[in-house]
């Protein structure tokens, strides 16, 4: 013999039920406290903030993030540098 049986409750008489705890007030704290993280920790993805930290200001600096680049670049197809370093050390 089967018994069916269908109880229409929402989730909270559901949870009370079952004999839950509430937890919804801490679940807003934790939402309030995120929320504040987050927005104090948006000035540091300043674009402009993380290029002035990352660069050195003028050309010697964009020649060292090339130069960086063109190092990364070769050690990835198994070579070492610039070609014009190669030219330098051949001469």
């Amino acid at each position: 013999m089967k018994v069916k049986v269908d109880v229409d409750l929402t989730p909270e008489e559901a949870r009370k039920l079952m004999g839950l705890p509430e937890i919804e007030p801490m679940q807003q704290r934790i939402l309030a406290q995120m929320e504040k993280q987050l927005s104090t920790n948006l000035s540091y993805m300043d674009p402009e903030v993380v290029m002035r930290t990352i660069m050195p200001v003028g050309a010697q600096g964009m020649e060292k993030l090339q130069d960086l680049l063109w190092g990364v670049a070769g050690a990835a197809m198994g070579k070492g540098g610039r070609k014009s370093d190669s030219k330098k050390k051949a001469d």
